[in-house]
């Protein structure tokens, strides 16, 4: 009976031969593809590739400013972390007239 040692060698050795076989069949099944796909001028949507892409996201226009430093003439729009000069204190003073 083989040892532990001789029998992970030899399933390392398979490994080996199965990733070079794998890669050679790869190999000649994308040559095969290509020609065939040369030979009867096939496009991606006849092989049933998506090719449509959506389109871009419009950019989004900047916030309208809610709040304002009186002293600085700093604005704030409401979102995201509020602004130093606003911790702590009552908002509505700082509110913009609309």
């Amino acid at each position: 009976m083989a040892s532990y040692k001789q029998l992970t060698a030899e399933l390392e050795k398979l490994h080996q031969e199965v990733a070079a076989a794998r890669e050679k069949e790869i190999a000649q099944a994308i040559a095969d593809i290509k020609q065939k796909v040369a030979e009867y001028d096939l496009t991606a949507e006849e092989l049933g590739f998506k090719t449509e892409r959506k389109p871009a996201r419009k950019a989004t226009s900047t916030s309208v400013a809610r709040y304002r430093n009186p002293k600085t003439g700093e604005t704030w729009s409401g979102r995201g972390r509020s602004p130093a000069w606003l911790a702590g204190k009552n908002r509505e003073r700082f509110l913009i007239e609309m």
